[in-house]
């Protein structure tokens, strides 16, 4: 008896721990998001004594802010905001009391096309005549090529410049599902279409390395000459710091070179920065973030009867089920084309810039976006805005806009399908596994994964694949107003930047957001009014709590795998992938 009342205290102790648990996590994430209510609502006023802007580049640059207040607690990168921290610059070129920027340069993870926004933005503060220096202990070439906008660099004596061009690195897994006893069934449409190749080759095609040297030698090239106008070097000056492998030499030499203008600590650096800034040498220099100074935006005091509404649509292209599976993470849902809805209803509306940051993904989903976007047309004026990526569904979704705004090294294109489907029946010799199948119609057991396809079944999928590419070929036409067989020429799957994108007709001028907001007022005939944005979840609350615990199961995986994880992540998303697949697997990598 004494031992079933332990058992039973020990059972009420553990259902009281868990319910106290439950509760304080409870108030914590409430907590949470009233301070994040709080803090972009309250207006905050640069003083005498708030007189520089401290850009600390570490974390991940997205679209828009993480709100999460457990982001940076469960996350190994903290969540930068492109459009806060692109406000806090214009904050701080307007506001009499912030005298410069300070670059803390430390680990920028961010998209070349996001990094060119933000350097455009830093270049139009300098037009205000205050000063901009960077410092750090040693530059990744994204924060080099961001900082090199600025009127001094300085670099830690130990530290370097790491200046080292581009490069793809694909992982191929053609060889361990063979050993798996697993086969990888391809069905695309696309030359260029490469999303498949790891599951059919070992190594590049002939016209995927084709295409991945060229849009790289473009948005190389744009880096190059970004770097050297600002540095006053020439293109090789650049290319040959690199090709001699100074990214490794002394700092001295960068200074030697022209790459920085000098070595300095960080408290050197500050010191410098307190001389610009008129602060006595023996005082602490007191700067503000971003997060406080972009609160600082003069805001209306009425808000204006027009609007445009920034929708953001940022991630990959993936169903609510698929989404709700990884919990972390920027997902583009059928939540979106119900966003898009929801704006062509709204009389306040006039105008929409839909700001589309994404790979691609599901081509269902794709097709619902699509439907909206022109839907919202026949009412409204539409723009896109491309940020990082906008191929294969994100380019899906941007077709029907009325003009598509890109950068010039945004990733586009990539018009083309794939599916997958995995043969495992080698794998179950293998284990000696046996099935058997009781059926009413022929094709009742099609997808069996536990046998090998017939030919009548892989006829009937690659019908289905080429079918949805020409439905991709017909929106594109229809959007663009060119003919399908001109889009066909310049789709088969291959990616293009922006830059290349525009001399074929894909996109309709090279420009940031801000550029592509002015495109929809000039469209809508408006020249007063307001801009607001729009999330694309409908229950923001459950959202949040998804991602606390999707970053917590995140931040597990990543201490367990470390650098595997990219490739757990691949396997993992193929597994949920489901349909027609209209997706651009590869990236710049080390930028």
């Amino acid at each position: 008896m004494g031992q079933f009342f332990k058992m039973l205290f020990a059972s009420f102790l553990g259902v009281c721990i868990a319910i106290c648990l439950f509760i304080l996590i409870g108030f914590v994430v409430l907590a949470g998001i009233i301070a994040s209510m709080d803090s972009s609502s309250a207006a905050y006023v640069p003083n005498g004594n708030d007189k520089v802007l401290e850009l600390s580049l570490d974390g991940s640059l997205n679209d828009v802010a993480n709100e999460s207040p457990f982001a940076n607690i469960f996350s190994s990168d903290k969540a930068l905001s492109l459009k806060d921290l692109q406000t806090a610059i214009d904050v701080a070129k307007e506001n009499k009391n912030i005298k410069g920027i300070y670059i803390d340069a430390s680990g920028l993870s961010a998209g070349v096309a996001n990094i060119d926004a933000l350097r455009r933005s830093l270049s139009d503060f300098k037009e205000s005549g205050k000063f901009i220096v960077a410092y750090g202990d040693s530059y990744t070439q994204g924060c080099y090529y961001l900082s090199s906008v600025a009127d001094k660099i300085f670099v830690n004596p130990q530290g370097a410049i790491n200046l080292h061009g581009l490069s793809s690195d694909v992982t191929f897994y053609k060889g361990i599902l063979k050993k798996a006893g697993i086969e990888m069934l391809v069905f695309k449409v696309g030359t260029f279409k490469g999303a498949v190749e790891p599951f059919m080759l070992d190594k590049l095609s002939d016209a995927n390395r084709e295409q991945i040297t060229s849009y790289q030698q473009s948005i190389w090239t744009n880096m190059v000459n970004n770097i050297a106008s600002a540095r006053n070097l020439t293109p090789d000056d650049v290319n040959g710091f690199i090709d001699n492998g100074m990214m490794l030499a002394a700092a001295e030499k960068a200074v030697e070179l022209g790459f920085v203008d000098g070595v300095k600590y960080r408290h050197e650096a500050e010191d410098y920065v307190k001389e610009l800034a008129g602060i006595d040498a023996d005082k602490k220099l007191k700067t503000v973030g971003p997060d406080k100074l972009k609160r600082a935006k003069k805001t209306p005091a009425k808000s204006k009867a027009d609007r445009i509404a920034v929708v953001y649509a940022e991630g990959d292209i993936v169903d609510s089920q698929t989404a709700s599976m990884y919990g972390s993470g920027n997902f583009i849902t059928e939540n979106l084309a119900e966003k898009l809805a929801d704006l062509k209803k709204d009389k306040k509306v006039k105008a929409v810039v839909l700001r589309v940051n994404s790979p691609g993904g599901s081509g269902f989903v794709s097709e619902q976006i699509w439907k909206q976007v022109k839907d919202l047309r026949n009412e409204k004026k539409i723009v896109v805005s491309m940020g990082n990526y906008a191929a294969s569904g994100g380019y899906y979704i941007s077709c029907a806009a009325d003009k598509i705004i890109s950068e010039a090294n945004t990733l586009t294109g990539s018009i083309g399908v794939f599916s997958l489907y995995p043969d495992i029946s080698g794998l179950w010799n293998k284990l000696d596994l046996t099935s058997d199948v009781v059926k009413t119609n022929k094709y009742s057991d099609m997808g069996d994964m536990s046998r090998p396809m017939r030919d009548d079944e892989k006829a009937l999928i690659q019908s289905a694949v080429e079918r949805f590419y020409d439905t991709f070929l017909t929106r594109c036409s229809d959007g663009r107003g060119m003919s399908k067989e001109d889009i066909d020429t310049i789709a088969q799957g291959r990616v293009w930047t922006g830059e290349q994108a525009l001399s074929i007709g894909l996109v309709d001028e090279i420009g940031d957001l801000k550029r592509a907001i002015e495109v929809a007022a000039e469209l809508a005939g408006l020249t007063d009014y307001s801009v607001k944005s729009v999330a694309g979840s409908d229950d923001p609350i459950s959202d949040y709590i998804k991602k606390q615990l999707g970053d917590v199961k995140s931040s597990v995986i990543e201490d367990a795998l470390g650098e595997d994880t990219e490739i757990f992540n691949t396997i993992r998303m193929l597994k949920h992938t489901r349909g027609i697949q209209a997706r651009m697997p590869y990236h710049l990598d080390n930028i």
